[in-house]
């Protein structure tokens, strides 16, 4: 068999489509390697949410390109997002690329590859999504399997690419999910995290859309709407010993409903991930985001009242057009007030097609939005402490996701890592490897991004 290698940049939903690649071509004549040098075809799997990674796919592919002299039916494949966003361009500029395939036409990789393969140089950027099939997914070895069941956003935040790459929103056919989740849990993963763009939208567009059903809702055979709830209520009632998380949720698109089932299902994880980005009110009207500081908070404090020890984190932008450095705090005050677990921070990176891309005389200079975003770290860092803090002394379930042995990075001890239901990083000192298995562990002490335990007997 030839040998295909692909760099993945980017989000879980890119890993996820790295998987889906893998098993699509293994029945095209392609194994997976690890080693990009032996390879006969090599994927860049592109990320465009900050311009870094965008950098980083075109340099990767800068490199194939010379070797591509030394190795002429070496095929290369643009993938992903910033495919997704350039197009045809893409030829222009590396004029080595083979194929640039874009996120909604994954499912005719196995037909593309074909097409490169008798000498084509082929582009497949459609924004009508490519019809999904129960297919092959080679996934990374782990004990969490990501499976998508919507893809695209609606709600066009003025400085997100994602509605330009992704596309609209659209739910993946709930007999496609289940089927992936059980050969999943057949295959040994003991985690199942279901991913969306705005995961909450789930089942939207299912049906055609009415005036009596304006989102396109359905109905399974006893008539219950088919949503995330109705998705979570199918996943947990599959037999074994397993997680179920989901990410990631819009905060107004959190519904009464999900926070019952939430309560209600024993294997559904104490976790939410709802973005905030940014803690002042007339930023988030800038940036079109759907809600105040007021709802935002009403929502946490509605799930923190009704579901223990539930983990909440979040996303943050420092140096927004237009944030000033009073706005700027407000951010930080958020973090503190809301109690937010962790939060994902970047600095504001201009997007080409948004509306805030176009505010140039509203940009915030680099060194104010590189100290803004070190403030924002550090205060993320002690808002992590002292959630973690709050677990010292506690006996919790953890999920071992991997084992390393003593002496590598000076440590004198080996040690187990996992999490536990609430998604805090549990360290725990033992001898053998027990990936997989479910421990109970008394919490001892606390670090900033982790917890320490030993096991319980």
């Amino acid at each position: 068999m030839k040998k295909v290698y692909i760099e993945t940049l980017g989000c879980q939903m890119n890993k996820s489509d790295a998987e889906r690649m893998y098993g699509m071509l293994e029945h095209c004549g392609y194994t997976q390697t690890e080693n990009p040098k032996e390879a006969d075809m090599l994927i860049i799997n592109t990320c465009s949410i900050r311009q870094l990674s965008e950098d980083k796919a075109y340099s990767a592919i800068g490199v194939w390109g010379k070797w591509k002299k030394n190795k002429p039916d070496l095929k290369i494949v643009f993938a992903g997002c910033v495919a997704q966003q350039a197009g045809e361009k893409l030829f222009r500029r590396a004029p080595y690329v083979d194929l640039v395939i874009g996120t909604q036409r994954l499912y005719e990789l196995p037909n593309l590859v074909k097409r490169i393969e008798a000498g084509e140089r082929v582009v497949s950027t459609e924004e009508k999504p490519y019809e999904e099939s129960d297919i092959q997914i080679n996934r990374v070895k782990s004990v969490n399997a990501w499976v998508p069941i919507m893809e695209g956003c609606n709600n066009f935040c003025s400085y997100c690419i994602v509605p330009y790459t992704r596309g609209r929103e659209r739910s993946r056919k709930p007999e496609l999910i289940l089927n992936e989740v059980k050969k999943a849990l057949e295959e040994g993963f003991k985690e199942i995290t279901l991913l969306g763009q705005n995961v909450d939208s789930y089942g939207k567009w299912l049906a055609e859309k009415t005036e009596e059903n304006p989102w396109g809702y359905t109905k399974d055979e006893e008539g219950n709407v088919i949503n995330l709830a109705w998705l979570l209520r199918r996943v947990n009632a599959l037999e074994g010993k397993f997680r179920i998380r989901f990410v990631t949720s819009y905060p107004t698109d959190i519904t009464e409903e999900l926070i019952d089932t939430v309560i209600e299902l024993d294997k559904v994880c104490e976790y939410f991930h709802i973005p905030m980005q940014s803690g002042d009110d007339y930023v988030l009207k800038k940036m079109n985001r759907r809600y105040d500081y007021a709802t935002y908070k009403k929502i946490c404090e509605n799930i923190r009242s009704r579901i223990p020890d539930v983990t909440i984190t979040s996303d943050f932008i420092a140096g927004f057009p237009c944030e000033t450095e009073e706005q700027f705090q407000n951010t930080l005050k958020a973090m503190t007030e809301l109690e937010l677990d962790y939060s994902n921070t970047a600095a504001y990176s201009p997007r080409e097609k948004t509306v805030a891309a176009k505010w140039v005389d509203l940009y915030i200079p680099e060194d104010v939005k590189t100290e803004r975003l070190a403030r924002l770290n550090e205060h993320n860092r002690e808002c992590c402490l002292k959630s973690n803090q709050k677990y010292i002394g506690r006996e919790m379930e953890v999920l071992i996701e991997k084992y390393e042995e003593a002496g590598g990075s000076g440590r004198g001890a080996n040690i187990i890592s996992g999490r536990t239901r609430n998604n805090k990083i549990v360290h725990i000192p033992y001898d053998e490897d027990i990936t997989g298995e479910f421990v109970n562990v008394k919490i001892t002490s606390a670090r900033t991004w982790y917890l320490r335990g030993e096991m319980i007997n």
